[in-house]
């Protein structure tokens, strides 16, 4: 009900106001001929009671929005009336127990009890000291305080109900705008993904069919056998973009899209041969090694090992001058390193750190799943790409739970 009181007021002010006014006055006229059976009628000045009872209404009213004021004046009002000496009833003071109460619900805790402190003191002193018609000492004093400290409570309370609407509507405003970031923030990550994606997808396809239909070419009458067999190798590597293409894509199709396919699984290290075969007959020759006992790894980690080596050699393709390369990969305790190096000179623009929007995708590919990524050029010549990811105990457990049996099937 106070809520639609509240609202009430703020759509019809002037309505409210003059409400106000009447009522209060009418209470502080009533309330001066308000008297005790053992106490004499106090004088009747009329002219004096009914300008302090307007000039209280008025200044109660004008309190929604200098609170102070209003409680300076209805307070000095509530002085002169108790220096009167008329009966200090709940009524008599209703201007500036509504002031008070304004006071409250505007103001801080601080400025409402000094100034309820302030207005208990001089009400109930004047009371004291100004006492011909011989009120009671109980109505002089205890009554008025606790008349007084009722709107100061009510206040209070209205306050802290209003700052803790507040306090909720800001939440959920927090909220809401925290919410709308989260959103854009994935879909900023989904966008880079899918660009790094299809930047790996792209540039590594291309160079190697450009480098097989480059090979065919120069080869095309000196040795037609083998032109043909890169040529079929070329097929097979557009086959291969094709399909990756449409797979990287197809995340972008709705989910109840009756027209979606089922996307294959991600690449991964599992595809290595595959991937040098296909280098292999673009005319670049590779030595694969390996290091300590393959173990499996996460599909995240799986996947950025493969597109790392898949964009060093696609690198190797384009800016090496060299047609050799090594591909290195170290099992240890908690990490896998990839090496991928080659001896022949490189162009200026893949001598540059950062330069490249594939050292680049390379780089954030490693950091995402909490490895490390270096590049440059080696010392005795050609260039060097070194990844170290890590490889989680929880792939390992998974695979350590599978039985023996199911192993050999998979």
């Amino acid at each position: 009900m106070s809520l639609s009181l509240e609202r009430y007021t703020e759509r019809h002010p002037h309505t409210v106001d003059a409400v106000t006014v009447f009522g209060l006055f009418g209470c502080a006229i009533f309330g001066s001929v308000i008297t005790t059976p053992d106490s004499g009628r106090p004088p009747q000045e009329w002219p004096a009671q009914i300008l302090i009872a307007v000039v209280s209404c008025v200044a109660v009213v004008k309190g929604r929005s200098h609170p102070r004021t209003g409680v300076i004046v209805t307070a000095a009002g509530a002085v002169l009336m108790a220096a009167g000496g008329y009966l200090l009833s709940p009524l008599l003071l209703a201007p500036v127990m509504a002031a008070l109460y304004w006071l409250a619900t505007l103001t801080d805790s601080r400025t409402t009890r000094v100034y309820g402190c302030l207005t208990m003191a001089a009400v109930v002193a004047t009371g004291l000291i100004a006492d011909p018609s011989g009120h009671s000492l109980l109505l002089r004093t205890v009554g008025p305080v606790l008349w007084l400290m009722l709107p100061l409570t009510f206040g209070g309370k209205s306050r802290l109900r209003r700052a803790y609407t507040e306090s909720v509507h800001a939440r959920a405003a927090h909220a809401e705008r925290t919410r709308e970031e989260e959103a854009r923030l994935r879909v900023a990550e989904e966008r880079l993904r899918i660009a790094r994606e299809l930047h790996d997808v792209v540039a590594h396809h291309m160079a190697v069919a450009n480098a097989q239909a480059g090979t065919a070419a120069h080869l095309a009458r000196s040795h037609p056998e083998q032109a043909q067999r890169i040529l079929a190798d070329l097929t097979s590597t557009t086959s291969s973009a094709l399909l990756e293409l449409r797979a990287t894509v197809g995340v972008l199709r709705q989910a109840d899209d009756p027209d979606a396919d089922s996307l294959e699984p991600a690449p991964g290290l599992y595809r290595l041969p595959e991937l040098i075969s296909a280098c292999e007959s673009a005319g670049l020759a590779l030595t694969v090694t390996t290091e300590g006992e393959p173990r499996p790894l996460t599909p995240g980690v799986d996947l950025t090992a493969y597109r790392i080596i898949q964009e060093a050699l696609t690198n190797v393709t384009k800016h090496a001058a060299g047609r050799a390369a090594r591909v290195q990969l170290a099992y240890r305790d908690s990490r896998l390193l990839i090496t991928v190096t080659n001896d022949g000179p490189v162009a200026a623009a893949a001598t540059v750190p950062g330069g490249g929007f594939g050292l680049m995708g390379m780089r954030e590919r490693a950091h995402s799943v909490g490895g490390d990524l270096r590049a440059g050029p080696r010392a005795a010549g050609g260039y060097e790409v070194t990844t170290a990811l890590p490889i989680h105990s929880q792939a390992l457990e998974e695979r350590r739970e599978v039985p023996a049996g199911e192993e050999a099937t998979a």
